[in-house]
């Protein structure tokens, strides 16, 4: 029998189309998951020109938003993620490291 492996991290990635902002936020938090997160987290991408009724559940206002679902409580981070530190703190996320 095959063990599921369960994302520690559940991120979803709120963008709309793909707009230069939108693929450097995929990007970016691609880096910082695999740096800090490794095979511990699962990436959702939420294309709101495609499904613009998900805005709601997580009360998008910006795009690109980052929400982090899992572990909880949820946290946001609006942007394209760019700003490294700020996303870590931002996520909770504590460098492996430290």
């Amino acid at each position: 029998m095959k063990k599921e492996v369960v994302a520690e991290w559940q991120l979803l990635l709120y963008i709309a189309g793909q707009t230069p902002k939108s693929i450097k936020a995929l990007e970016n938090i691609k880096k910082y998951a695999e740096e800090y997160l490794a095979g511990k987290y699962s990436i959702e991408i939420i294309d709101l020109l495609k499904n613009p009724q998900l805005a709601e559940g997580d009360q998008i206002l910006a795009v690109p938003t980052l929400v982090r679902k899992f572990p909880e409580p949820i946290r946001k981070i609006i942007g394209d993620l760019s700003n490294e530190e700020r996303v870590l703190v931002g996520l909770n996320i504590k460098p492996l490291n430290s």
